[in-house]
């Protein structure tokens, strides 16, 4: 088994949502992502997709994208994102899933799972600067972010009780939106990857930043960016495996 990792897919497979318009590196970026992910992912490989998956705004206008991402190699686990209005509760998806038969789908969220050569834990995270922020009514941005905290340490605490069975795997936490970029730093989100001894973290949300560096360190935390369009629609190995 290989890890990787690809965010930001912003599939538009029922929505008439296309990011061809964001410049020519999105150009035919749908075939892009079908053509590199079967490439180079194996059936017995996982895929970590953190957020932006489907401009969907049901489960049901997603199920298009969802079945593009169900029909190609290797299991396939989905965080949220702030596009990903289609997100429902875990019960609600898990269902769905079942019922449609997206068998290769599972989700990342507030929970954790123990892969071969790690255990990977995330949620969406908050990208806190209300300088970037633009919303039509007040915002109470510390409820939010102490929201997300919570989430945050409910997925890291799974990840710990997983690490209790099997201490020597590494915990790697993947959210949407990054703790860190330019001079933002999400000091609670930050503060809570340090109490759990966190090396790894990746994230994805920005696009057209494709002349910085892939990771990034902070406070000896690697900030990694995924975004599908900063990797050229081509998922990014992990642990590549042993094989």
């Amino acid at each position: 088994m290989s890890l990787y990792v690809l965010a930001d897919l912003h599939l538009s497979g029922t929505v008439n949502k296309s990011m061809e318009v964001f410049g020519p590196r999105w150009s035919g970026y749908t075939e892009k992502i079908r053509k590199n992910w079967s490439a180079i992912i194996e059936p017995e490989d996982v895929v970590i997709i953190p957020g932006d998956i489907s401009w969907g705004m049901t489960l049901e206008e997603a199920e298009t994208d969802l079945r593009f991402i169900d029909s190609l190699p290797g299991t396939k686990l989905l965080g949220k994102g702030n596009h990903d209005f289609w997100w429902s509760t875990m019960n609600k998806m898990t269902a769905f899933f079942a019922d449609r038969g997206l068998e290769s789908l599972h989700i990342l969220y507030n929970n954790a799972y123990r892969l071969d050569d790690c255990i990977v834990c995330g949620t969406r995270g908050w990208f806190n600067d209300e300088k970037q922020q633009s919303t039509a009514f007040p915002t109470d941005y510390a409820k939010i972010v102490n929201r997300e905290v919570m989430r945050l340490s409910m997925s890291l605490d799974a990840a710990q009780r997983l690490k209790e069975e099997t201490p020597d795997l590494p915990v790697l936490v993947f959210l949407h939106f990054p703790p860190v970029w330019g001079n933002f730093v999400c000091r609670e989100i930050v503060d809570l990857l340090h109490t759990h001894n966190i090396r790894k973290c990746y994230f994805g949300h920005i696009h057209g930043a494709y002349n910085l560096p892939r990771c990034q360190s902070f406070e000896g935390i690697d900030m990694v960016l995924t975004s599908a369009d900063f990797l050229q629609f081509v998922p990014m190995p992990i642990f590549p495996g042993s094989d």
